[in-house]
């Protein structure tokens, strides 16, 4: 397949370059040097010849003179952009005055030479705009298949909590990596390795999340109760203030798309943590902010847990952060705000810079990503312009650029306050149904239930734990157990079958035990001096 497309590639016909230049004459090296590269090259003496050579047919790319007789290069530069929106244009001048060069940057034009100039200078520059995008894909995928191989060899079974981030973080980045690329065929390829890396997590966590919650001075990697005090407080213990921000429903890959955004403004270190189970916002986020296993909250603070819906367990998220600052005897004003809906952006955009005034912790939780994730399984609108992983990384990036969040950090960066980025818990692409046997008191979650008797008519389509100790959840009875789902199944009734089925069919989903829901980014963004 990749052999094919290259070939019909070099089978293009020849990209056509226009060259305004009032010396024409002199550019004959030039031509035969771009000739002999298979590019074909025609030439024009003023910018007039030349709008009217765009206006009979269209050009790859557009070298164009500065200093000519008549009308000069960048004075040409709207009539050209009109005839062809998309052209690239390269602006070749003797001047090596910065105003030029400022003027010629601010009227976004592609490339800058300064004369006198090589044949292969200039080729040099046309084949990195004409051939760069096939270049740079075809080393991607040279690169992917050899990796792809190793990868295929390496099983997952030697892998402990190290591996398997590295492991995961680098097929999220190949995956953002093809998808960009429009390396699809390889992108499906790289999605035939996820069953497989399911079904060995699901294993792998069986085991090592008991123990590291056994064991939690063992080796073990950080857990949503470490996130606070291991990343957080020490931005806190040296600038006396520290921005903390939780994106709720935020995954690796999606993580991995707004980084580019951040680096003009940050220094951005980022690794990653494991989600408490189950990967769901009451019992995740609620362990992000008090530093506690759920059963431990539900034990401190019963009026703040309770017996409620879980939807209303996130009411006490800067009470149990302070709580948290005064078991570590630690004295810092907590600001908190949460954004869910765009009345509470456009309050914090009114009120920002007092939003982050002063010294202290100024939390935020930002809803967006995991309010699109719920609403896409009750939209056929979104359900179509979310289809899938792609789509809602796309569709995060858009958001982002014209969030509130992106002030924000534009803000902090400005004002040089550190930032600590991270999510609760990522969600998964689930498309197998997976029957389900409870008694009444089952809870209807449909990646993680509670309840007496409960089973996955198949066990490897969920993980059974019957003690609520294991987990450090609150108990819920002498017999309740815990079902969490593994690789993308979500739960179904055999009395609703095919009701669930055709309504939660490839819907992106929270509260399993897959890498895409437990594997999560924590970043510190330092602002750039």
């Amino acid at each position: 397949m990749y052999v094919n497309r290259v070939a019909s590639d070099m089978a293009q016909p020849a990209k056509a370059i226009l060259w305004v230049d009032d010396e024409a004459d002199l550019l004959e090296p030039h031509r035969i040097l771009l000739a002999d590269k298979g590019y074909q090259v025609e030439t024009a003496t003023n910018a007039d010849d030349a709008l009217e050579l765009l206006r009979r047919k269209p050009y790859d790319l557009l070298l164009l003179d500065e200093q000519m007789p008549g009308t000069r290069g960048l004075d040409a530069y709207k009539s050209i952009r009109e005839l062809q929106p998309t052209l690239p244009v390269v602006m070749v001048t003797k001047s090596e005055e910065d105003a030029t060069l400022k003027e010629a940057i601010g009227a976004n034009v592609r490339e800058y030479l300064v004369k006198p100039v090589t044949p292969r200078q200039v080729l040099s520059v046309i084949t990195r705009i004409l051939e760069g995008p096939l270049i740079r894909s075809q080393a991607l995928a040279r690169a992917f298949v050899e990796r792809f191989r190793a990868i295929e060899a390496d099983r997952y079974a030697s892998l402990d909590w190290r591996g398997w981030i590295d492991r995961f973080s680098e097929l999220m980045q190949w995956d953002v990596d093809l998808a960009n690329a429009g390396e699809l065929g390889l992108h499906e390829s790289l999605r035939g390795l996820y069953p497989d890396m399911h079904r060995e997590f699901a294993t792998f966590m069986k085991t090592e999340y008991p123990r590291w919650l056994r064991e939690l001075e063992g080796d073990r990697p950080p857990l949503s109760v470490d996130v606070f005090s291991e990343f957080v407080l020490p931005v806190l213990a040296r600038d006396k203030k520290a921005i903390f921000i939780v994106i709720d429903c935020l995954r690796v890959d999606q993580w991995r798309v707004l980084e580019p955004l951040l680096s003009p403004l940050f220094e951005v270190e980022t690794t990653h943590y494991y989600s408490i189970l189950p990967t769901a916002t009451p019992y995740a986020r609620n362990a992000l902010f008090s530093g506690l296993f759920p059963g431990e909250i539900a034990a401190r603070f019963p009026d703040w847990w309770g017996e409620r819906d879980d939807e209303s367990l996130n009411a006490h998220e800067r009470d149990l952060l302070v709580a948290q600052l005064e078991e570590l005897q630690i004295k810092a004003p907590v600001r908190y705000q949460k954004i869910t809906s765009a009345a509470d952006s456009d309050d914090l955009d009114r009120h920002l810079p007092g939003a982050i005034a002063g010294e202290g912790i100024h939390a935020f939780v930002f809803n967006f990503v995991d309010l699109l994730t719920h609403g896409r399984s009750e939209s056929n609108i979104l359900f179509e312009v979310a289809r899938d992983e792609i789509a809602m990384r796309a569709l995060t990036k858009q958001w982002f650029e014209r969030s509130s969040l992106f002030t924000l950090l534009r803000e902090a960066s400005r004002r040089n306050i550190s930032v600590v980025v991270t999510s609760d818990h990522g969600a998964l692409h689930c498309n197998t149904p997976a029957t389900v046997f409870a008694k009444r008191d089952a809870t209807a979650n449909l990646r993680y239930k509670f309840g007496e008797d409960i089973r996955a008519e198949r066990p490897d389509h969920a993980l059974l734990f019957s003690n609520s100790d294991d987990l450090r959840l609150p108990h819920r009875g002498h017999n309740s157990n815990t079902l969490l789902a593994a690789g993308d199944t979500f739960f179904v009734y055999p009395t609703k079958l095919r009701e669930y089925q055709s309504r939660y069919r490839g819907s992106f989903l929270h509260g399993g035990v897959t890498p895409e829901e437990c594997i999560l980014p924590v970043a510190l963004l330092t602002p750039k001096r």
